[in-house]
């Protein structure tokens, strides 16, 4: 059970981080014709951010601390490998999307479902984990 979550964690994590570095991906999401194309792009990443918070969350029973600075540190790696592959932001925007990162990893950490099934586990390992007092 939990190797699943687990797995579909690191599934979405990186199927997303290769979202991230596709140049295709970018010309759709970024038409020049929009003039908002950036912000676009940046809500486009907390949405992203979002999902792979949650998963981590789901996966990992996370603080809403952990998740944000965890997915902050995911977006930096994607960051790093956008720019080696294509380079085309600038650093400060960069350091935007680091944020968007940590945004959307502490809005999955307290999205309901993701809290309330992360919850039910942890009471349920520790309760198994409590010692017996004879």
């Amino acid at each position: 059970m939990y190797a699943r979550r687990w797995l579909i964690f690191w599934v979405l994590a990186i199927g997303f981080f290769a979202l991230a570095l596709s140049n295709d991906v970018y010309n759709v999401t970024s038409p020049p014709a929009f003039s908002w194309h950036v912000l676009l792009r940046k809500f486009y990443s907390i949405v992203a951010f979002t999902i792979v918070g949650a998963a981590y969350v789901r996966a990992s029973g996370a603080s809403v601390l952990r998740a944000s600075v965890a997915i902050a540190l995911y977006s930096g790696a994607i960051e790093i490998g956008q720019h080696v592959t294509n380079g085309r932001e600038p650093l400060i925007w960069n350091g935007v999307d680091v944020i968007c990162g940590g945004v959307g990893g502490a809005l999955g950490a307290l999205t309901p479902w993701v809290r309330a099934k992360s919850s039910a586990r942890i009471s349920a390992v520790q309760k198994r984990d409590r010692p017996r007092h004879v």
